[in-house]
């Protein structure tokens, strides 16, 4: 996955945190603050309910975004943390997919 620094992150982005307690954790945008915060949460230690809230510049944005999460917060307003941890697992996923590729390519 390319990650983008300057990028400005959406409803169900999923972002590593660079900052704070929770520090080279993954999480999903669930929801804004204003310009530089939003809400952030795991679906695990961090519910829809209780979101993480967070600096923009804390934050390392990629360019993964799930659509069951933003769609599902447009248009009901919420979203369930079994979706939330689906769409980690996906990401995850994503990323050893291309690790692996890299290392296959490289060898």
């Amino acid at each position: 996955m390319r990650v983008v620094a300057t990028k400005e992150p959406k409803l169900g982005t999923v972002v590593r945190t660079l900052r704070g307690r929770d520090q080279e954790q993954y999480a999903v945008v669930v929801g804004f603050v204003d310009s530089r915060t939003v809400l952030i949460a795991d679906g695990d230690k961090r519910k829809f309910d209780a979101p993480k809230k967070k600096n923009v510049l804390h934050l390392e944005i990629t360019d993964f975004i799930s659509s069951e999460v933003a769609s599902s917060i447009q248009e009901t307003g919420r979203v369930t943390n079994g979706k939330i941890r689906y769409a980690l697992l996906k990401f995850a996923e994503g990323m050893t997919a291309e690790e692996s590729g890299k290392e296959t390519s490289n060898g």
